[in-house]
C-alpha cells in the first residue's frame, strides 16, 4: 500500500493537468531506508509526447547525484497517461527499473475515472496497490512534507 500526503497527490495532479496534452513526469523521494514520500521533484518529459514518457537524462544524473548527498531514495515514480486509462503500459512494465518504488499513474482524460493508481512493478510483474492518502503523517512535522 502507498500511504502518501494530499499535498503531494495535489502537486501531482497539478503538474499533470499543466503539462497535459503531453505526459508529465516526476519523482518523490524520501529518507533512505523508508518508505515514505516526502519531497516532490517534477521532471522534464525529455519524449516531449503525449503518450510516452522518459526524464531528461542530464537532469535525471543531478537528481539522483543530490539525493544521493541527501541520503534520499526514490520512492514514487509518477507520470501521466493523457489518453488511456491509469494503467502501466507495456514501455512502462519494460523501463521500470527501481523494484523499490511506487509507479503512480495519472490519468488526465476525461474519460477515465480512476485519476490516480498506484503499481508495484517488479521484474515485468504488475500489482496494483492501495493508495491511502493522508492529510498528516503520523510522527512527523507537517512542515517536512515538501511539494516542489
Amino acid at each position: 500500500m502507498l500511504t502518501i500526503h494530499t499535498k503531494l497527490i495535489d502537486a501531482m495532479l497539478d503538474q499533470a493537468h499543466k503539462d497535459h496534452p503531453m505526459e508529465t513526469c516526476g519523482i518523490i523521494v524520501g529518507p533512505k531506508g523508508g518508505n515514505r514520500p516526502l519531497r516532490l521533484i517534477p521532471m522534464r518529459n525529455a519524449a516531449q509526447s503525449s503518450t510516452f514518457f522518459t526524464f531528461d537524462p542530464q537532469q535525471q544524473l543531478q537528481i539522483w547525484r543530490e539525493m544521493e548527498t541527501l541520503n534520499e531514495v526514490p520512492v514514487v515514480i509518477y507520470h501521466s497517461h493523457t489518453e488511456s486509462q491509469a494503467y502501466p503500459s507495456r514501455s512502462d512494465i519494460e523501463f521500470a527499473h527501481e523494484p523499490q518504488c511506487h509507479y503512480v499513474i495519472i490519468a488526465t482524460d476525461s474519460n477515465y475515472s480512476d485519476k490516480i493508481r498506484s503499481f508495484r512493478i517488479i521484474n515485468n510483474s504488475v500489482t496494483e496497490e492501495r493508495v491511502h492518502i493522508v492529510k498528516h503523517y503520523p510522527h512527523q512535522e507537517e512542515s517536512a512534507v515538501l511539494a516542489v
